[in-house]
């Protein structure tokens, strides 16, 4: 089976996309073409896929990628048995030839989304949302749907399947927890709490506890984080590939998630918390329902602690109770990791997503094309966890690139 996965939005490196998808099918035999933005990034793509380069899609600059997009979907889909994309922007730049397997992975509930993008005019926000929503009704009815959250199902009539945001949980720790600094893994912005992360690594630098903010941020929330970042509030490393991400992690006193009580939040989990268990961190979480029920409401007990929204305060007095009591801290990372392990280990998941794939192949098609043959293994994909394609320097402001670090061929 050939695959040919697109996006213009997200990062080459999401881990959803090329860490838990791509590498699902690789190792399943399958081959894979990945349409993404290589160079905007300055990402290497991996030998084991064939990789075409677009422009990234961001804030109100979206034309180019889209027609850069349609060009190369037009000529490479004609040759795939499945294309799977995952931005609803591409619902705009699919080729009217394409594989009778056209599947839009549904990441997040975009309408809600809307109403807390920076570059999105505030008047327009919920007209717009509305505009979205009938696309994505249009999409149902032309093409296959596959949902990261049982919470989306609500958004369409029909019956899709759903192959959770799941991750790699390893057998044990690589670390355990500590006492000198606390992380938050993912993207940075108001509405994740980038302005109460500030607050709270204000009051840990005063009691000798660091916070790591690993992942991009906001174009409004930058210079909030450089700020804190010369001040020694927090240190903030940019991007980090998420394998290398969850290695930095390993070790901290807490994972942080202090997402604020928005309408794209509040029925989905946010997979930094099912990361952060999976690697033997206690979390920091405001009360996210779905992620408040994980941490503080399994059989199984309890794998953090739960901080009012808006409350850096609040968040930064949590971890100190961490610090203070190591018997509390090494018992909510064992029941994390232990509930991560027997529920959310993507292996399981990425049996059902190649399977799904395969199946709607078949029905389409008939029988799906023979995988690679037993004496031709595909390459070895990288390790998990990788080291880093780049050296991050702590204590270093990450710089925000807007033009190509490197050169990507096809």
């Amino acid at each position: 089976m050939h695959a040919l996965v697109a996006t213009i939005v997200h990062h080459p490196e999401d881990a959803r996309i090329l860490h838990r998808q791509i590498r699902a099918l690789v190792e399943a035999g399958h081959t894979v073409t990945y349409v993404a933005p290589f160079r905007e990034c300055g990402v290497t793509p991996w030998d084991q896929i064939r990789s075409v380069d677009v422009p990234r899609s961001q804030g109100r600059d979206r034309l180019s990628s889209l027609r850069a997009a349609r060009a190369a979907l037009t000529r490479l889909a004609p040759e795939a048995d499945v294309l799977l994309f995952h931005d609803p922007e591409l619902l705009l730049a699919l080729p009217s030839k394409r594989p009778p397997v056209t599947v839009w992975d549904v990441h997040e509930d975009t309408p809600a989304a809307l109403l807390t993008k920076p570059w999105v005019p505030r008047p327009l926000r919920r007209p717009l949302g509305r505009v979205v929503r009938g696309f994505e009704r249009g999409a149902e009815r032309r093409l296959r749907l596959m949902l990261a959250e049982e919470g989306y199902r609500s958004r369409f009539r029909g019956d899709h399947p759903v192959v959770p945001n799941t991750t790699y949980v390893p057998d044990t720790p690589l670390r355990p927890a500590g006492d000198d600094r606390v992380v938050y893994l993912g993207h940075v912005s108001m509405a994740r709490g980038a302005r109460e992360m500030v607050q709270m690594g204000r009051r840990l630098r005063d009691h000798g506890v660091r916070l790591e903010v690993i992942g991009n941020a906001d174009a409004e929330v930058r210079p909030l984080l450089r700020e804190a970042h010369q001040e020694d509030a927090l240190h903030w490393y940019g991007f980090v590939p998420n394998d290398r991400a969850l290695r930095m992690a390993s070790g901290a006193l807490a994972g942080i998630s202090l997402l604020h009580d928005t309408d794209n939040y509040r029925h989905s989990l946010p997979t930094k918390v099912v990361e952060y268990m999976a690697h033997g961190l206690p979390v920091v979480t405001s009360p996210n329902p779905m992620a408040e029920a994980l941490v503080s409401r399994r059989p199984e007990g309890r794998s953090g602690l739960v901080v009012p929204f808006n409350d850096g305060e609040a968040a930064a007095q949590a971890v100190l109770k961490l610090r203070e009591n190591e018997e509390l801290r090494r018992d909510l990372a064992s029941t994390g990791h232990r509930i991560a392990r027997t529920s959310y280990h993507w292996p399981v998941q990425a049996r059902v997503f190649v399977k799904q794939l395969e199946e709607w192949v078949t029905q389409a098609d008939g029988p799906v094309r023979p995988r690679r043959s037993p004496e031709s293994p595909p390459a070895p994909l990288p390790d998990l966890p990788a080291p880093p394609r780049v050296p991050v320097t702590p204590g270093q402001v990450p710089p925000q690139r807007d033009r190509p670090r490197s050169a990507i061929s096809e």
